[in-house]
């Protein structure tokens, strides 16, 4: 299974978040970390920006031979699909880049959920409804569906890859995989602020 995690540094809340550094190591190389400890995962792209906001960003993966792939800034949709099209992936799992604490075991449930599913599906997800954290988001996406129904996506929906299925699940198969415990503290880091209170509760994840 392909990995894709989005990453670009020109956020408005929390600009180059991606190369904020958390105990000398920015923050991508934790996401890019925890989503390799996966045995289910084959590849992981970082999917950036040809911006030059995201040049820093390139370099540093350049430095620690991660595998990138730059397309669109703001078109996200656009770019992941150019991504997945490149590396002849009919589904690949979806990360955001400001998820330091992802779980890999989530992401192995996820594709779990998908091999054992003879049926095509155009999207698994844990987030509809959430009852996982923001920042323990996984989602495995049909390639092909993304292909035929991208035209259709506002400037929106484009930013925010997945909210188009969401907003039309009557139109496809979505299978949702939930906890029995709901916890939804926020662990995604948006602001300097999130990542002051996630480093105070969950610090020894980061040694």
């Amino acid at each position: 299974m392909l990995a894709i995690i989005q990453a670009r540094s020109n956020s408005k809340r929390f600009k180059n978040k991606v190369l904020y550094p958390i105990q000398k190591k920015p923050l991508i190389e934790y996401v890019y970390k925890r989503v390799s400890k996966s045995n289910k995962i084959k590849k992981i792209i970082v999917s950036t920006s040809k911006n030059k906001s995201d040049n820093d960003l390139v370099n540093f993966l350049k430095k620690k031979k991660i595998t990138y792939y730059r397309g669109s800034l703001n078109n996200v949709a656009q770019r992941l699909l150019h991504t997945a099209t490149k590396y002849r992936s009919s589904y690949f799992v979806r990360i955001s880049a400001d998820s330091p604490l992802i779980d890999y075991k989530i992401i192995n449930k996820a594709i779990g959920i998908k091999q054992s599913i003879k049926r095509k599906f155009d999207l698994i997800t844990n987030t509809f409804p959430r009852s996982f954290p923001k920042g323990q988001s996984v989602e495995i996406m049909n390639t092909n569906t993304l292909k035929k129904n991208i035209k259709y996506f506002s400037k929106k929906q484009k930013e925010h890859v997945t909210l188009y299925f969401y907003m039309n699940s009557k139109n496809f198969t979505i299978k949702n995989f939930s906890q029995h415990k709901k916890k939804l503290e926020n662990q995604a880091v948006d602001t300097k602020m999130d990542l002051k209170r996630i480093l105070k509760k969950y610090k020894k994840k980061f040694l």
